[in-house]
């Protein structure tokens, strides 16, 4: 996309939120313009909304990251790695101002941010560093925090209990709590259904991530037939392929996970709409990250029949 087009663009978007902005606040003031971020949010919530992680560029600023995503033609994007004082874009450290401003930076470029990785969270210790996140995530205007680490088998009780007490704060501020497959007590598809079973709050999903199915049990599961097992629970899907032995640094479509029948399987159980956030691709420099992400979205749209 050329210059002139980015910028087109992006003063479009500005141009479109200044007057809707204007014409909330002047029917009723700040607190209708939170009612209409509601409906937008319910509105996004209609349609696959196809995007992509800040991961493919953890290297980097995570403004680089949104500048590739939103030029390879994406409106929805999920913060992860990133060059920062935390390693995250978003971290429990991370200042409310400075949330802010990634999520005026993420506005500025025309992206939606769907989830916010959350997962080192040491959720046994209590809950207080996910209240933490939680504020950083709706200062930010994203939509979910992600969970990807439920402890081990003596601290599993302790971690469930805090996902509790952060789901009921989360409500509060209309956010929601994902829980993303990464191995030990949450590493499949009867353990995620065990641990939201447990935790019984609303606004707690599942994000599925087939790669990680793979990978966290040495290429035995295969998440075709894992996903059955959290039918009706799934609110979102991560993108990641899988080669044995142990890399999920491919291009999804290219490895072991069998992308078209896993839709199906996530179709058929009620999974017909949500983020679907491409979370890695096959390693090399910014060029061919943006051509293999871009080659991506065209294989996801493809699938799931998007125009």
């Amino acid at each position: 996309m050329s210059t002139d087009q980015q910028i087109t663009r992006r003063q479009f978007i500005q141009h479109t939120t200044a007057c809707g902005a204007t014409a909330v606040a002047a029917a009723g003031g700040v607190q209708d313009l939170s009612a209409a971020e509601k409906v937008s949010d319910v509105q996004h919530q209609q349609r696959w909304q196809l995007g992509c992680w800040t991961r493919p560029w953890a290297s980097r600023a995570y403004q680089v990251a949104m500048d590739e995503i939103a030029d390879a033609g994406f409106n929805y994007i999920a913060l992860t790695g990133a060059k920062t004082r935390t390693g995250r874009v978003i971290a429990a450290a991370t200042t409310v101002e400075e949330a802010q401003q990634v999520g005026e930076e993420a506005r500025n470029r025309g992206l939606h941010i769907t989830h916010v990785y959350g997962g080192g969270q040491s959720l046994h210790e209590g809950s207080k560093k996910l209240k933490k996140m939680i504020d950083n995530v709706q200062a930010a205007r994203a939509q979910s925090v992600v969970l990807t680490r439920f402890g081990n088998q003596e601290t599993y009780e302790a971690c469930i209990r805090s996902a509790i007490e952060g789901c009921q704060y989360a409500a509060k501020k209309n956010i929601t709590i994902t829980i993303k497959p990464h191995g030990g007590m949450i590493g499949s598809g009867p353990l995620l259904r065990q641990a939201v079973q447990k935790i019984n709050q609303p606004g707690l999903e599942i994000m599925y991530d087939p790669g990680n199915i793979f990978f966290y049990s040495d290429g035995k599961v295969d998440p075709v037939d894992d996903c059955v097992s959290v039918r009706g629970l799934v609110r979102s899907i991560s993108i990641k392929d899988y080669q044995h032995p142990k890399n999920v640094t491919l291009t999804p479509g290219t490895g072991q996970v069998r992308f078209p029948t896993l839709f199906t399987r996530l179709k058929q159980g009620g999974f017909h709409g949500g983020p679907v956030m491409i979370e890695m691709v096959s390693s090399g420099d910014t060029q061919h990250t943006r051509t293999e992400v871009i080659k991506t979205r065209k294989y996801l749209e493809a699938l799931l029949g998007i125009n």
